[in-house]
């Protein structure tokens, strides 16, 4: 059962670590994933494995620290 299907999630640092496996859980439980990171390689890794297991992801390039960027 997919608990957050038909939700959105927005989730900064998807890049890697703590994002990236936030990003991942909730899309294995069914979320739209925003991953939002500071180094376009690292959050185009994480939509990618996302979209690989068949789930929804877009990416987003900002610095979470920078009130301009948020």
């Amino acid at each position: 059962m997919q608990r957050l299907a038909g939700r959105r999630a927005i989730v900064t640092g998807a890049g890697s670590g703590i994002g990236r496996a936030s990003a991942l859980r909730f899309a294995e439980e069914g979320a739209s994933v925003l991953a939002v990171g500071r180094t376009r390689e690292n959050i185009d890794e994480t939509v990618e494995l996302i979209r690989a297991q068949g789930g929804v992801a877009e990416w987003f390039m900002a610095d979470a620290t920078i009130e301009e960027q948020v």
